[in-house]
């Protein structure tokens, strides 16, 4: 990618995605629903995604030579996993096939673009030690191994331990969120967390975190009390207040968000880690990698939806060339 203020990156970074299939269904509504309430809805969409997925797509697109795992069933939803793959220039060979259903999921837009969802893992949760093994040479011959928890801990664990004994690093996204294994953040070089994440984090380790705030020192002890415990990196994203960096050893970084008008929020912290893993891969500095991270971030909530959304080089460039400062920190 050629970026103005030098986003000219690496060729081709590898890398392997613990992936997600999820069929996802998205209804836009003036406000989200109250307990018990029935709304109209303005939109409605229906797209092949999981935060697996969109790791995937998004680094595709972005230059990344992806390779992975992605589970489905045997129903009808299963059909769509395919052609994503062929359209985002996926190998088809990450799919595995398992009886029963695939993974599907419901979210809800607001007018102001916030969102909540759900996600039933289907298939995902069928993926275990067995099959990331069978994929070890795979995993070996990537730069970044990247995982998140819409699969279990069992295969997590078994695709970190692979690529930390073949010397690579990995990055754990934990939503939706559970509590890592301590097995699990020992083998993490690099944590990305929501504030949502990181509130609960702060609940698990007795560390307050302040809400609706976006001050590093808010953020301080947790990042701390996390890097203690494997990572050599810890990145906190904010929405609109942007995203916060804790690499061990140097000072915090702090990546504004990019000024856009949000019609979607949904697969925005997908593409931002997205952004960042392939930044890293690329040997891009970290202060370039989260600029280009907070870019596809911004990219994706000015569309409805999110496979389509997922921006690729051009994309990007665009977005960094229009902002107010555009040339790399």
């Amino acid at each position: 990618m050629s970026v103005e203020g030098s986003v000219d990156m690496v060729a081709d970074p590898a890398l392997f995605v613990l992936g997600s299939f999820v069929v996802a269904c998205s209804a836009t509504v003036a406000r989200l629903p109250r307990a018990g309430e029935s709304l109209e809805a303005q939109a409605f969409l229906v797209e092949p995604g999981g935060k697996g997925l969109n790791l995937a797509v998004g680094a595709r697109r972005l230059g990344g030579a992806v390779d992975g795992i992605l589970a489905v069933g045997d129903d009808a939803l299963a059909a769509l996993a395919g052609p994503a793959l062929d359209r985002a220039g996926l190998p088809p060979e990450m799919l595995h096939r398992f009886p029963g259903p695939t993974g599907a999921g419901i979210g809800f837009t607001d007018a102001s673009g916030e969102n909540c969802l759900a996600v039933h893992p289907g298939a995902n949760a069928r993926l275990g030690a067995v099959e990331v093994r069978e994929a070890a040479e795979r995993i070996a011959r990537s730069t970044l191994v990247l995982a998140q928890f819409e699969v279990g801990d069992e295969a997590v664990a078994e695709t970190f331990r692979i690529a930390r004994a073949a010397g690579l690093r990995t990055l754990l996204n934990p939503s939706p969120f559970r509590m890592p294994s301590p097995e699990i953040l020992a083998e993490t070089a690099i944590l990305v967390v929501n504030a949502v994440e990181a509130a609960a984090f702060g609940t698990a380790f007795d560390i307050p975190v302040p809400e609706d705030t976006a001050e590093p020192p808010a953020f301080t002890a947790l990042a701390g009390m996390l890097l203690a415990r494997g990572p050599d990196l810890v990145v906190i994203t904010l929405g609109a207040s942007g995203a916060i960096a804790f690499p061990a050893g140097h000072p915090v970084l702090v990546q504004p968000a990019f000024p856009v008008a949000a019609i979607d929020t949904l697969g925005a912290g997908d593409a931002f880690t997205a952004g960042l893993a392939v930044g890293l891969a690329e040997g891009r500095t970290l202060s370039e990698s989260l600029r280009v991270a907070a870019a596809c971030g911004a990219c994706v909530v000015r569309h409805k939806g999110v496979f389509d959304a997922l921006p690729d080089r051009a994309a990007v460039a665009a977005l960094l060339r229009e902002a107010p400062s555009s040339k790399a920190p």
